[in-house]
C-alpha cells in the first residue's frame, strides 16, 4: 500500500490536450454532446429525470481502462443495484465481470457528513492512483449536490459566514478543487510519453430542477460538458432524457479530427444537419401551437416527420434492451445517415407531387424505426441494404404518382 492526502492532488509531468472522445454508447452523447477522455461533464436534472441510469450506463459501457464511482449521499438502493448488476455484466472488452475494473465509494445519506463531504476527494485521488499507472479513469459522481449540502452542514458547524443559500462562500473553489483534477496527462515514471486520463462526470440534483441555483450555476463555470436532463422528456418517457436544445459540449472542435478519421468525413456534416433540424422542428411547434398544424406547408410537415424520427428512432435507447444498450460510433452515424437519407428523399417526392403520407407509410419507414436494435456486427450490411430499399420505394412510388397524374 502507499498512502496520500486526499485533498492534494496527485503530481504528473504534464497535462496534454486530449483529442479522443470517451465513447460511451449513448447515441444522444456520442454523436451531439461528446466527451473528450480527461473531461469534465456535468448531469442536473430534477428528481426522476435519469441521473443515476444515466450514469450506470456511463459506467457500463464507457471505454475507461477502470472506473470509479462515487455515491455520495443518494440511497442506499442506487448502490446495492451497482454491487448487484456489475458482477453479472460482461465487460465487452475483457469478457472479465463489470466489477473488476469497477471501484465503489460508497457514502449514503444516512453517513456521517464528514465522510461524505471527503468522499468526493477520496474518489477523485482513487482515479488519480490508477491515472498514474497509465489507465484512463472516469470518475462518475453521484451527486455532487448532496456532497454540497454536506459541506454546507460542515461550514454551519464551523460557524462560517454563510454565502448564497446559506452554502460557504468557497462552494465555487472548492468544486473547482475536485473538477481541475481531470485531465489527460503525462505520468510521472520511466516512460516519460506515457499517458493516463481522469474523466469527471458529475450528477447535480437543483430542488425543483432549478438550474439557476449556486451547485449547477457553479458546475456550469467549470465543466466543458452540459448535459441538461429535462423533466418533460422524461414523463414522456423519453429516456435518456437529455435536452438536446439546451444541453452543450465545448469539445467538439478537438474532437472533430477523430471522429472523422475513425469513423468516416461524414460525421460532422450529419451532425450538423440533424440538429439544425430538431432546432427547426423547435420553431415549427412554437407555430403549431399558436396558429395550429393546418397552418404548416408540406414542406414543413416534411420537417416535423423528420425530426420525430430522430427523436424516436436515435434519440430514446433502452437501457434495459440487451442490443440497444450500447451503440457503437459506426452504428451510430449510420443510423443517422439512414434517417437523413430518408428525410431527403421525403423532400423530393414532395417537390415532384408525391403527397407526404404517402411517403411516411413506405416499408422502410419502419424498417429505420427497428433499426437500433439490429446487432451492430450486422449493421453495415443491414445499413446498406435498407439504403438500397429506401432508393427503390421511394422511385416506385413517385413513378407511380406521375403516372396516376397523367
Amino acid at each position: 500500500m502507499h498512502s496520500w492526502p486526499v485533498r492534494t492532488p496527485r503530481p504528473n509531468r504534464e497535462k496534454v490536450p486530449s483529442d479522443t472522445p470517451l465513447i460511451t454508447g449513448q447515441r444522444v452523447i456520442d454523436f451531439f454532446f461528446p466527451i473528450a477522455k480527461g473531461g469534465t461533464a456535468a448531469i442536473p436534472g430534477d428528481f426522476g429525470t435519469g441521473k443515476t441510469i444515466t450514469q450506470h450506463q456511463l459506467a457500463k459501457w464507457a471505454d475507461a481502462d477502470v472506473i470509479v464511482y462515487v455515491g455520495c449521499g443518494e440511497r442506499g438502493n442506487e448502490m446495492t443495484e451497482v454491487l448487484e448488476t456489475f458482477p453479472e455484466l460482461k465487460d465487452p472488452r475483457s469478457g472479465h465481470p463489470l466489477m473488476e475494473r469497477t471501484l465503489l465509494v460508497a457514502n449514503t445519506s444516512n453517513m456521517p457528513i464528514a465522510a461524505r463531504e471527503a468522499s468526493m476527494y477520496t474518489g477523485v485521488t482513487l482515479a488519480e492512483y490508477f491515472r498514474d499507472m497509465g489507465y484512463d479513469v472516469a470518475l462518475m459522481a453521484d451527486s455532487t449536490s448532496r456532497w454540497a449540502e454536506a459541506l454546507r452542514e460542515v461550514s454551519g458547524r464551523l460557524e462560517e459566514m454563510p454565502g448564497e443559500e446559506g452554502y460557504p462562500a468557497y462552494l465555487a473553489s472548492r468544486l473547482a478543487e475536485i473538477y481541475e483534477r481531470a485531465g489527460r496527462v503525462k505520468v510521472i515514471g520511466r516512460e516519460e510519453n506515457k499517458l493516463g486520463s481522469v474523466s469527471v462526470v458529475g450528477a447535480v440534483s437543483p430542488s425543483g430542477g432549478d438550474f439557476s441555483e449556486p451547485v449547477t450555476q457553479n458546475t456550469l463555470r467549470i465543466v466543458k460538458v452540459f448535459w441538461a436532463l429535462s423533466k418533460p422528456l422524461a414523463e414522456r418517457r423519453h429516456f435518456p432524457a437529455i435536452d438536446w436544445l439546451t444541453s452543450y459540449s465545448l469539445y467538439l472542435e478537438s474532437l472533430e479530427n477523430w471522429y472523422q478519421t475513425q469513423i468516416g468525413p461524414e460525421w460532422s456534416s450529419l451532425r450538423k444537419e440533424g440538429m439544425a433540424l430538431l432546432q427547426r422542428d423547435d420553431e415549427l411547434r412554437e407555430i403549431v401551437m399558436l396558429v395550429g398544424p393546418d397552418a404548416l406547408s408540406e414542406s414543413q410537415r416534411v420537417v416535423l416527420e423528420a425530426a420525430r424520427m430522430i427523436k424516436e428512432d436515435f434519440l430514446i435507447q433502452s437501457a434495459l434492451h440487451p442490443i440497444d444498450s450500447y451503440c457503437s460510433p459506426e452504428k451510430t452515424s449510420l443510423l443517422m445517415s439512414l434517417i437523413m437519407k430518408f428525410y431527403e428523399k421525403m423532400k423530393e417526392s414532395i417537390d415532384k407531387g408525391v403527397p407526404l403520407q404517402r411517403a411516411l407509410e413506405l416499408p422502410s419507414k419502419d424498417e429505420i424505426a427497428r433499426a437500433k436494435i439490429q446487432p451492430s456486427e450486422t449493421f453495415k450490411e443491414y445499413a446498406t441494404g435498407l439504403s438500397t430499399r429506401i432508393d427503390e420505394q421511394f422511385q416506385s412510388l413517385t413513378k407511380e404518382i406521375v403516372e396516376t397524374a397523367k
